[in-house]
């Protein structure tokens, strides 16, 4: 690639970050479904028809920042499931340590899972409930859960992916000081979940 291809390649990328990065600003005060194409290409300095060199719609542009938080959330969960040994606790400590990382991301990811996109609603539902099943299929691993229906299977997982969900809701509001113990209730509810499990007769 020539020296100049290659400064048209990032000078397109830079523009693509920031046009990301303005959605995420400015649906922190209005919410996704309120912005307009016009808005969002000037806050990252473009004309409204160059939007489309990047995106070929705004639900393409929302799609993309799910894929961004939920998506490589569940990637990075899958490739820790290659460790050995890891524990309940460290799993869900792990996830906050990535929500941490995106915050302004994830912030918008929480407001949008019941907001006003319904694109955007149906993306973060589809992401979800893939790790939902991705955690069926760990579950169903488990020995102790043989005699568990694909139904109970998913009944748990449902519960275990909602109960961390609404805890990095708190979590992104909480004040720095009760960050850490946020954390520690997403695992102690976790753990209260698995130890209900051991007790549940399908």
């Amino acid at each position: 690639m020539s020296e100049q291809a290659a400064t048209r390649v990032e000078r397109k990328e830079r523009t693509r970050s920031a046009l990301l990065d303005g959605t995420l600003a400015l649906a922190a005060d209005r919410g996704f479904a309120a912005l307009s194409l016009r808005e969002i290409a000037r806050s990252a300095g473009i004309v409204p028809t160059a939007f489309y060199r990047h995106f070929t719609s705004l639900d393409e542009l929302g799609t993309t920042l799910v894929e961004a938080g939920v998506r490589q959330l569940r990637l990075a969960l899958r490739e820790m499931r290659r460790t050995p040994n890891s524990t309940l606790a460290e799993t869900v400590r792990f996830v906050f340590e990535q929500v941490d990382g995106k915050r302004d991301l994830w912030g918008f990811l929480i407001r949008e899972r019941h907001g006003g996109s319904a694109a955007l609603r149906g993306a973060i539902a589809v992401e979800m409930q893939l790790i939902e099943r991705e955690l069926v299929v760990d579950l169903s691993r488990v020995r102790a859960l043989d005699a568990w229906s694909p139904d109970d299977l998913e009944l748990a997982a449902d519960l275990i992916v909602s109960t961390v969900a609404d805890r990095i809701a708190d979590y992104l509001m909480a004040e720095a000081r009760e960050s850490g113990r946020v954390v520690e209730r997403a695992v102690l509810q976790v753990r209260l979940i698995a130890l209900g499990m051991g007790a549940w007769r399908p």
